[in-house]
């Protein structure tokens, strides 16, 4: 009865009280989003430039980051900055944020909206660990670690509950469960659905949020988890092709997928949300109880960064 009403309560949710048009002016604001090339990623970091925020997009294909500069640049009037970055490779992730240090001073929204659905079981990362967990988890993770810097130097800067982490995670994490032993490419790790490990990798996004607010929240860091909703986007071209089918006649346009991170990371009111797990439209949502248990928040990062440790 909770998980059905849980999922029927994410999935159907009440017309949005916030949206594009609530955004508040941006003007002097650095963000940063993952994955922004395509999907809800795009669609946020469109918003933001409306609102005159000074727009990184973040993705690991050039050329596809330069057609979508072009795309928000003709939408919206103004230019975008790209950074390449590849979620799978954690060296390269290093590289990225190096390059990203030399060009700015102050990060005051990132994004960690990227992430992989369902792809085949073989694939992995660049080092060897799941794809799912390797890009939507362990990537994120390291990426946040080395702009921490530069995100605390902002927040020391900048109005209290300015600088914030927004973690896109996702309904699917009500059906998982962290299996250390699966992190990597192991034959148990083989032997999941690629379903159970995506939703493995989402409720890592919501325990690493949890335990970002928990060590980071004193030095002036929002971290907060959401579910952005059933979205239409490229994110589904793994599935099955009836699933696929499916997920187009139930799931929403993507304009809905940005409301609930842009709240996150721009309302006013979302300062003091720390901690929380958003659900659409821009609604605090109780997550599973098991991603609020800081013992295993703080196993995980232990375990997320001892994969770092000799970069």
């Amino acid at each position: 009865m909770g998980l059905a009403y849980s999922t029927l309560r994410e999935l159907f949710p009440p017309a949005p009280h916030f949206t594009a048009e609530s955004v508040p002016d941006l003007s002097g604001k650095v963000a940063l989003v993952t994955g922004a090339n395509a999907g809800i990623g795009k669609e946020t970091a469109r918003v933001l430039l409306t609102k005159n925020a000074k727009v990184w997009v973040a993705c690991r294909d050039v050329s596809k980051g330069e057609a979508t500069l072009k795309e928000l640049k003709a939408l919206t009037g103004r230019d975008a900055h790209l950074l390449k970055l590849d979620l799978a490779n954690l060296r390269a992730i290093k590289q990225s944020v190096e390059e990203f240090l030399q060009r700015e001073t102050q990060l005051h929204i990132l994004f960690n909206n990227a992430g992989v659905c369902q792809p085949p079981i073989d694939m992995v990362t660049d080092d060897g660990y799941d794809l799912q967990f390797g890009t939507n988890v362990l990537g994120h993770f390291y990426l946040t670690k080395l702009l921490l810097p530069i995100l605390i130097s902002t927040a020391k800067s900048s109005p209290e509950g300015t600088v914030r982490v927004v973690n896109t995670s996702s309904q699917a994490h009500l059906f998982g469960n962290l299996q250390f032993d699966t992190f990597i490419d192991t034959p148990k790790r083989r032997a999941n659905y690629t379903f159970r490990l995506y939703s493995q990798s989402k409720t890592g996004n919501i325990i690493f949020s949890a335990e970002l607010h928990r060590r980071y929240h004193d030095q002036g860091i929002v971290s907060t988890a959401l579910h952005p909703g059933g979205i239409r986007t490229e994110g589904q071209r793994h599935l099955d092709i009836i699933l696929y089918q499916i997920s187009n006649w139930f799931f929403w346009h993507v304009s809905f997928g940005a409301i609930t991170q842009l709240y996150a990371g721009t309302a006013p009111d979302a300062a003091g949300l720390g901690g929380q797990y958003l659900i659409p439209w821009a609604r605090i949502g109780a997550p599973r109880a098991y991603t609020q248990d800081p013992q295993l928040g703080k196993e995980l990062w232990a375990w997320l960064e001892e994969q770092v440790a000799m970069l």
